[in-house]
């Protein structure tokens, strides 16, 4: 179980150190107003957010992910290799099965979101603020992440401040990760043929993340824009459905497609370098992979 855990967090590392500046980018397109927008796509805004905020502006609220990132990844990998050993132990073959695999992953999505929800609405409010605006002159709202908290609670109470986004996110994680590691262990059974290989690890959790995204990508936009209002005391939304209503009516489907190509720019590298981590830790510590 320490080894499921320990993989889960070192993977965790390498995927904030890699993904955070797409991520910093998605958050950004998924949250800026369709009505003179500021940025006019992925690039645009990768090279406005350095000329005007310097590289630093990509790495703004990482300390939240950074924490809660690799804290996640252990709960996930850890719930979800336990699952899958609970599940297998009382199958007659004794080998997991897809029906395992994809059971699994959606408690291992019920356990991580609501850990997921907290971090990423502070991570969310962290990465809008002072967007456009010169690192030198640039008003901080929050000096960090514990002050963000505490700001949130303050000033918007526990349910509709702290617990923000946090059924978004349980809608979002609990199918998406049921479907990464169902897509993962299909790829790499078809890719890696029970041998083990940094290249198949690479592509066949490169190609994961791109698809268990993609399948996701509408109710993370809607997350984002939840935990994203009410900044400076107005909110838009008055819940899910109504986000949906409102993103529908005035970008139609294109709402839901918000900071696809930053995403997939980032779910490839940042999953290829996850599950390889993850993969590698697992077999030097008990000579086994993720599935069992």
């Amino acid at each position: 179980m320490a080894a499921d855990f320990l993989a889960g967090w070192c993977g965790g590392v390498t995927a904030v150190i890699v993904g955070h500046p797409f991520d910093t980018v998605k958050i950004r397109l998924q949250t800026q107003a369709f009505g003179g927008p500021k940025y006019n796509g992925t690039f645009h805004c990768f090279s406005s957010i350095i000329r005007q905020e310097s590289i630093t502006g990509l790495y703004k609220g990482v300390s939240s992910p950074f924490v809660g990132q690799t804290f996640l990844n252990a709960i996930v990998f850890g719930v979800y290799g336990r699952m899958v050993a609970y599940l297998t132990s009382r199958s007659e073959t004794k080998k997991p099965r897809m029906r395992h695999i994809l059971l699994s992953g959606a408690v291992a999505g019920v356990c991580q979101a609501p850990v997921c929800s907290v971090f990423d609405l502070v991570k969310t409010r962290l990465q809008i603020q002072g967007k456009g605006e010169r690192a030198a002159v640039a008003r901080r709202v929050y000096s960090g992440p514990i002050n963000c908290l505490i700001k949130i609670y303050q000033e918007e109470g526990l349910q509709r401040g702290i617990c923000r986004g946090m059924l978004s996110t349980m809608l979002r994680d609990v199918p998406g990760s049921a479907i990464y590691f169902g897509v993962y262990s299909g790829l790499s059974g078809l890719l890696l043929g029970g041998h083990f290989g940094v290249l198949p690890v690479l592509l066949a959790a490169g190609t994961t993340g791109c698809i268990s995204w993609l399948c996701i990508l509408p109710f993370d936009v809607v997350k984002s824009r939840i935990q994203a209002d009410g900044v400076g005391g107005v909110s838009r939304y008055s819940g899910i459905l109504d986000c949906f209503r409102k993103s529908y009516a005035d970008e139609g489907l294109a709402a839901f497609t918000r900071g696809m190509f930053p995403t997939l720019l980032r779910a490839f590298p940042t999953n290829a370098a996850v599950l390889l981590s993850v993969e590698v830790i697992l077999k030097l510590t008990n000579s086994r992979g993720i599935h069992g």
